[in-house]
């Protein structure tokens, strides 16, 4: 982290540009270009290179360790043209900068200190956030994340200090009550940890957004179905049965969840070899799904079959054939509207339930829930030994794995697995 590097920090296109620079030589660098400001107080600047006036700009100074990265760092607010973030990259690299690297400030923040690996993972997801549902996630739920994780640390290190005090002094007679609150405290932090673990595919699919598909005979009403849902044309209606061949998705936001709702090839027996093909990725489709939406045409619904474990709401299209509603089943026209309303209510319910983590610790991601898992695991093998020397042994690789979560452990592909990630400019 020798190097001092810089970044736009706000998208393009916009009429401000934010230019970020750490590491350092950044006042020294900035010094050369423009009268730098006193700490923390946004002054208006020009910024001038070989006497080339280049750009009005509001600067700003941060010196560390108290600012993003730790490090001495600057902010330059640009007019938004291209041109001039040409010629202030231009002028910062000619001084001696270098352009960062994706999710480069995040990692020196991390390393210095200012962010540990939950923060940076949960920012990554806030930016990445489409829904209101994801904002909630990246927010509140790293937050009791970051909470739980405090908490069973302070756990595990009072488990480990007891079990020391075992192995330390066992001719002292120490009553069996010392050890079964031991063996308590181990159970009640495993069971925590599992309870949290219990949530994770919830987590992981809020962050990334559910499947929906929609599945049927040719000829249901599923195209229509797609583009009402959607509320544009996305898919091809016809009368001619077949004409969807291949999957087609749309993304929604239902309840705050984001869903990726799939249009499907009509589920028939079919001698056309392409067709064929579109029912075969309809099923693979299906099997995968979180949710299927199974559709039958009135007035004599005949749903298809569907893959078990998976939830299903079955749906009877073009109502308007028909006056009386089925037990059990929704129904919708795309004639005249009716049964849409309720339809999108009940799948934004099914989504609202499907990401539902309980309120419990959100582990979003595949890394989180692994660090938890090993660490309990670990735990596991604790209780189930007899030895203090295997158990406090135990109870230090719960604690690796768990340090492993917040990346207080130096592991170098843990950060890299984390940071690259990132877009540049964080």
């Amino acid at each position: 982290m020798s190097d001092t590097i810089f970044a736009p920090i706000t998208g393009r296109g916009g009429a401000v540009t934010v230019i970020r620079i750490s590491g350092p030589a950044s006042f020294d660098i900035l010094g050369r270009l423009t009268t730098l400001p006193k700490p923390r107080l946004a002054s208006l600047r020009k910024i001038t290179w070989h006497a080339q006036l280049l750009d009005h700009a509001l600067v700003t100074i941060f010196p560390g360790p108290k600012s993003f990265t730790g490090e001495d760092c600057a902010e330059l607010a640009l007019h938004g043209g291209r041109a001039v973030l040409a010629a202030i990259s231009a002028a910062l690299t000619g001084e001696g900068a270098r352009y960062a690297e994706p999710g480069e400030f995040s990692r020196r923040a991390h390393a210095n200190g200012r962010l540990d690996l939950l923060e940076a993972e949960a920012m990554a997801d806030l930016i990445a956030s489409e829904t209101e549902a994801q904002r909630r996630l990246a927010v509140e739920g790293a937050h009791a994340l970051q909470s739980a994780t405090a908490s069973w640390r302070e756990t595990l290190v009072q488990a480990m200090a007891q079990q020391e005090a075992l192995i330390d002094f066992p001719d002292e007679d120490l009553p069996p009550e010392v050890e079964a609150a031991l063996l308590a405290r181990i159970a009640g932090l495993r069971d925590d940890m599992r309870a949290a673990l219990a949530t994770a595919p919830a987590a992981e699919r809020l962050r990334e957004g559910l499947e929906f598909v929609i599945l049927g005979p040719p000829n249901a009403g599923k195209s229509t179905l797609l583009n009402a849902l959607a509320g544009e044309d996305i898919a091809i209606v016809s009368e001619l049965p077949g004409t969807t061949r291949d999957a087609i998705g749309v993304r929604l936001d239902l309840g705050g969840v984001p869903v990726h709702l799939t249009d499907t090839a009509g589920l028939r027996d079919t001698n056309d070899a392409i067709e064929a093909e579109g029912v075969r990725r309809a099923q693979a489709r299906a099997g995968k799904a979180d949710l299927i939406i199974a559709v039958a045409p009135a007035p004599n619904p005949v749903f298809p079959p569907t893959p078990p474990g998976i939830e299903i709401i079955h749906v009877i299209t073009k109502s308007d054939l028909f006056e009386l509603i089925p037990l059990g089943f929704q129904s919708v026209s795309a004639t005249n509207g009716a049964g849409m309303a309720a339809l999108r209510t009940t799948l934004a319910a099914a989504a609202a339930r499907l990401t539902d983590t309980k309120g419990a610790a959100a582990l979003s991601r595949p890394r989180q829930t692994a660090c938890l898992r090993d660490t309990a695991e670990a735990l596991d093998r604790a209780l189930a030994t007899t030895e203090p020397e295997l158990r406090g042994e135990e109870l230090r690789t719960a604690a690796h794995a768990l340090a492993r979560l917040t990346g207080r452990v130096g592991v170098e592909e843990i950060l890299d697995a984390v940071f690259s990630g990132f877009c540049i400019g964080k």
